[in-house]
């Protein structure tokens, strides 16, 4: 008789486990799907925040590399003499006055951007170096002309960088 009561009592309680453990899963399943469901709601609301901010940095890195193409450059930035040396001095403190405005741009852009930019900053200095080196350049005139034909000569730096930037904009739309 005791065997029989005992079966009896599992067999009548065993449904109610089983149906009491489906309950817990979809229960757990149900509280998991909702977090998640309210992480990616505030991960929306949050990227609808800073993406008007990481474009505005973007823009901003494009008006910088802009600036320092040198074609801009020249025309913004004039010889104060005629020496060579102090007008490529005055380019390339140009150069770095830029991207030193533009430095808190980096937090909005991502690392390979930011090392793409750089490296084009870089590069238009090194250029203007390069040039600026030739003993065959005597005044800021000519070094003017020198650095100009560099460029039509060949696609200056900054543009490489404005379309790896505008790529960059295209995945975040």
């Amino acid at each position: 008789m005791e065997t029989f009561t005992f079966t009896t009592i599992a067999l009548n309680i065993l449904p109610a486990l089983i149906t009491g453990a489906v309950a817990y899963y979809f229960f757990q399943t149900h509280i998991k799907n909702e977090d998640n469901r309210r992480n990616f709601l505030l991960l929306q609301e949050g990227k609808k925040q800073t993406l008007p901010m990481c474009l505005q940095a973007y823009e901003r890195i494009v008006l910088f590399l802009e600036r320092i193409n040198p074609s801009q450059l020249l025309i913004r930035v004039k010889p104060l003499g005629e020496n060579k040396d102090a007008y490529s001095s005055l380019l390339l403190s140009t150069i770095e006055q830029e991207y030193e405005h533009n430095l808190s741009q980096q937090i909005y852009i991502s690392e390979e951007c930011w090392n793409v930019i750089v490296s084009s900053k870089n590069t238009t200095s090194y250029i203007i170096k390069e040039i600026t080196s030739d003993s065959s350049i005597t005044n800021s005139q000519e070094l003017r002309e020198a650095i100009l034909k560099k460029m039509i000569a060949a696609t200056p730096p900054s543009s490489v960088a404005i379309s790896f930037v505008k790529s960059e904009v295209q995945k975040l739309l």
